[in-house]
């Protein structure tokens, strides 16, 4: 009796000594141990370069889709081309900055009546600071409310991109502006971030009047912006509005060094549907929700203000023109004796492109001295 007892008593400790051992090796794998599948991931490449790693948002996994390299020529393609292919499916990534409460909840979104998304790199604190404190500023001109939200993913690696993490982190403690996703802010990725806004839009301001989207190097006259979305006949954001400079008949760019370079493995046709000007552009709160939900249905494409023209006209809708927009910057000054920087030339204009932080300071200062006089 006593010997059988003895023999229960081992073989119950060697259980539990075998389950404990079991349960420590999960807990030291957890963060390599898929719950569906254990994945060797191992990329191998002629040019030796890195291949970004898979992306987890809590459990899920999105993995490269290893076919992308089936694709005629794929080898020749640059490398951004190749990682764009190998993970142009993956639309969800962890977010490591988030405004749940910025428009104040779904129903309040609606108090809103002009939303500015701007596109911003984690390293372009100047630019942030001072759209801060010029034409971003978040006020209520004209009865209408202005709000402000700087969309953003990470860069570089390792120590620099925790400090610019970092840097973002003591920026969102100050201003509550940020909205940042753990993806990579390369030019290819800006469809991927303009489809992330818009699911955090549907999610928590669907009733935004009106939105400006654009990138933080622009100069906006956003009094004027407000006063010519007021004047909109039979439009509170209700109905469609996608308008800017509208940039039609022109196709892909087939030069392989160009920065705006899209292949034939990307796109076939020569020619984009019409779209506006990525670097700022309109749109109304009922254009922004058809572009997502029409998005859910379309491969994403390198270049965003393509993606964005392609989306709303599989809805049926196309681009307005508007003379104020300037995404191609400013015509050239009539007289060399002339300033190009001459308030008068701006005042009355929406949105140019390409300002440094000093000239948008300045000029945001200038075209609305109420003391500046300007001919005809």
């Amino acid at each position: 009796m006593f010997r059988l007892s003895r023999m229960v008593y081992l073989r119950a400790r060697h259980f539990l000594l075998m389950g404990a051992l079991g349960a420590l090796v999960v807990y030291l794998c957890k963060d390599y141990i898929d719950e569906k599948s254990i994945h060797l991931h191992i990329d191998v490449r002629k040019d030796k370069s890195q291949m970004k790693p898979p992306t987890r948002t809590g459990s899920y996994v999105c993995q490269q889709n290893m076919s992308a390299a089936n694709i005629p020529d794929f080898s020749s393609l640059p490398v951004g081309i190749q990682d764009f292919l190998y993970y142009q499916h993956c639309r969800h990534f962890p977010m490591l900055l988030d405004l749940p409460d910025k428009c104040g909840g779904p129903e309040k979104s609606a108090e809103i009546f002009l939303l500015l998304v701007i596109k911003s790199s984690p390293v372009n604190y100047d630019r942030r600071e001072v759209l801060r404190k010029t034409w971003a500023k978040e006020r209520l001109h004209n009865g209408a409310w202005i709000q402000r939200i700087f969309i953003s993913g990470t860069t570089d690696s390792g120590h620099e991109k925790q400090r610019l993490n970092k840097l973002l982190e003591l920026e969102q403690r100050e201003y509550n502006d940020i909205l940042q996703w753990d993806f990579s802010d390369s030019f290819y990725n800006l469809t991927l971030k303009q489809v992330l806004f818009l699911e955090w839009m549907e999610r928590n301001c669907p009733k935004v009047h009106f939105l400006m989207n654009g990138d933080d190097d622009v100069f906006v006259n956003t009094d004027n912006m407000i006063e010519y979305l007021q004047g909109l006949k039979g439009n509170d954001g209700s109905q469609h509005l996608y308008s800017g400079h509208v940039i039609q008949n022109e196709g892909p760019v087939r030069t392989p060094g160009s920065k705006y370079f899209i292949p034939v493995q990307v796109q076939e046709s020569d020619l984009y549907t019409p779209y506006c000007g990525g670097g700022g552009f309109l749109l109304s709160g009922y254009s922004a929700l058809v572009l997502y939900n029409m998005s859910k249905t379309i491969p994403l494409h390198p270049i965003d203000d393509v993606y964005m023209g392609m989306c709303l006209l599989k809805a049926g809708l196309g681009p307005v023109s508007h003379m104020g927009v300037k995404t191609k910057g400013m015509p050239p000054v009539p007289s060399k004796n002339r300033d190009e920087f001459d308030p008068c030339y701006y005042k009355d204009i929406l949105l140019v492109h390409r300002f440094l932080p000093i000239q948008m300071y300045l000029m945001w200062n200038r075209v609305r001295d109420p003391n500046l006089k300007c001919g005809l």
